[in-house]
């Protein structure tokens, strides 16, 4: 394998490592704090991250259009509301389900976009399908209880999936007439305003409690979002689609390792055999042949990773956002645009 490659695929299995283990951090800071505070405060170092990338490049005279365009502003709003619901919905569900549930189903967002955007037209292959199945089966193993109960986090969390998959579409729709990375930063002041409004009105708010929480809070808000969103735009301008696919796919084995390590958890042998065959259902949904390409408009869904998201963009292009759990666009490819391009 080439050097260069190697070292790609290393800065992304940094990155899996990277998000699968925020999950841990994510569930460790509600011990001081509550769902909603730790989303608003996450995000707010979300924004702080991503607002010296905007600036540079709109004194570096990458971006000309202006920051206040109210379509921009209305984009960008919708998407904050929809992450807002999201990640409040995954970080409720940590409460009442395992980390290494959480990793894995969170990742069937994966299969949910080319089966959502079916319905604006959007055409998939076969290969989704049986991957469906085939998660459909594996969420079955790691989830049902006893007395054939699925635990009420686990719901949870497969509605957050269910938000990413929707937040990928609106995404890509409007990637295509905006900048990705403004569109960010909207999303992420957004979500931590509602997030923080809505624990002012429901969690107990204590300075203490929030200083507990800060090393979740750091990890999870500058790592997972700053940290990995740098390595993840540098690799993937230069990464093979396919080894991108593997590697970002892992980022569910390594919450499970994550989890285990820092928080004792253990999956049964049915559930370790249901996580694998979700492994493998994201794994045969993004790694099966594809079709001829398709004209410019027509173009199916494509997803890189297992956290939010690779998004659908214009003319071939591909945005690849931060997983897990808190999406910040990024280059995809080789064969993608620029992220200086502006949308």
């Amino acid at each position: 394998m080439p050097k260069k490659l190697l070292q790609t695929n290393l800065l992304l299995l940094l990155v899996a490592m990277i998000w699968g283990s925020a999950f841990v951090a994510q569930r460790l800071g509600m011990d001081s704090i509550g769902p909603l505070l730790f989303s608003g405060l996450r995000f707010i170092l979300g924004a702080l991250v991503v607002l010296p990338f905007l600036l540079y490049r709109r004194h570096a005279g990458k971006v000309s259009t202006p920051f206040l365009d109210p379509s921009l502003l209305r984009g960008g709003f919708l998407l904050g509301l929809i992450v807002t619901a999201g990640i409040n919905l995954q970080q409720a569900g940590l409460l009442f389900t395992s980390v290494s549930h959480a990793g894995f189903i969170t990742g069937m967002y994966v299969l949910m976009v080319p089966l959502l955007g079916l319905l604006i037209g959007l055409r998939t292959n076969t290969g989704t399908w049986l991957g469906a199945v085939l998660a459909m089966c594996g969420l079955y193993l790691l989830t049902v209880e006893d007395g054939f109960r699925i635990a009420g986090g686990d719901w949870l969390q497969l509605a957050s999936a269910l938000c990413w998959a929707v937040q990928v579409l609106v995404m890509g729709y409007l990637a295509k007439k905006h900048d990705p990375l403004r569109l960010a930063f909207i999303q992420f002041v957004t979500c931590a305003v509602f997030s923080l409004l809505a624990a002012l009105l429901l969690e107990p708010f204590s300075l203490p409690h929030i200083v507990q929480a800060a090393p979740a809070l750091l990890y999870a808000g500058i790592l997972s979002i700053g940290i990995a969103f740098s390595l993840q735009a540098i690799a993937l301008q230069r990464a093979r689609p396919a080894h991108a696919a593997i590697i970002l796919s892992l980022e569910g084995v390594f919450a499970a390792i994550a989890a285990a390590l820092f928080l004792g958890e253990t999956l049964s042998v049915q559930g370790y055999f249901g996580a694998a065959l979700m492994l493998g259902a994201m794994l045969l949904a993004q790694l099966w042949p594809q079709q001829p390409q398709p004209a410019p408009g027509t173009e199916p869904l494509h997803c890189l990773s297992t956290g939010p998201a690779a998004l659908p963009v214009s003319d071939g292009q591909t945005v690849v956002m931060d997983v897990a759990t808190a999406p910040v666009p990024a280059a995809a490819s080789a064969d993608a645009l620029p992220p200086d391009s502006d949308g």
